[in-house]
C-alpha cells in the first residue's frame, strides 16, 4: 500500500504542476507519469538507505532522461516534461522547516536544514544537467559518425 500511496500522490503533483505551468493537454499524463518514475526511483533508493542527495540526484536524472526520451517521441519541448517531473523531489518540506527553525532562533537545527535543501536542490540541477551532457555527447557522436559515412 504504502508503494500505491507515493505513486499516486507523485502522478497527481507532477500532473498538476503541468496544469500550473499550462502544459498541453495531452501532456499532462506523461507529466505525471515522469514525476512519478522520478519520485520511485528516490523512494527505492531511500529505502535501501542510500544517502538522500544520492537518491535525489539519480532520480532527477531519470527524470531527464526519461522527459528527454518523451520530447523525442511526442514532439514536445523537454522542460514541459522535466520540470513538472522535478517538482516531488524538490525540498520544499526541508525549505520550509529551515526557515520555521530560524524563526524560532534554533540556529544549529536551521543551518543543517538549510544546508540539506541546498544540497538536495544542486543534486537536482547537476542530475539535470549531467542527463543533458551525455544527450549531447551522444548526438555528437551520432552526428560525426554519419558525416564519416557521406564521405
Amino acid at each position: 500500500m504504502f508503494v500505491v500511496e507515493h505513486m499516486v500522490t507523485s502522478f497527481i503533483s507532477a500532473a498538476a504542476f503541468g496544469i500550473i505551468f499550462n502544459a498541453p493537454k495531452q501532456s499532462l499524463f506523461k507529466c505525471g507519469i515522469v514525476g512519478m518514475l522520478g519520485w520511485m526511483i528516490y523512494i527505492i533508493l531511500f529505502t535501501i538507505e542510500i544517502d538522500t542527495v544520492i537518491a535525489t540526484l539519480a532520480a532527477s536524472f531519470v527524470v531527464a532522461v526519461v522527459s528527454q526520451i518523451f520530447a523525442k517521441m511526442y514532439k514536445t519541448p523537454v522542460i514541459i516534461f522535466s520540470v513538472a517531473g522535478i517538482i516531488p523531489l524538490v525540498p520544499g518540506g526541508i525549505a520550509y522547516d529551515a526557515m520555521r527553525n530560524f524563526v524560532q532562533n534554533d540556529y544549529n537545527m536551521a543551518m543543517n536544514l538549510a544546508a540539506k535543501a541546498f544540497m538536495i536542490s544542486g543534486s537536482i540541477a547537476i542530475g539535470l544537467v549531467f542527463s543533458e551532457v551525455i544527450n549531447q555527447v551522444i548526438r555528437n557522436a551520432k552526428l560525426s559518425s554519419s558525416a564519416r559515412r557521406m564521405r
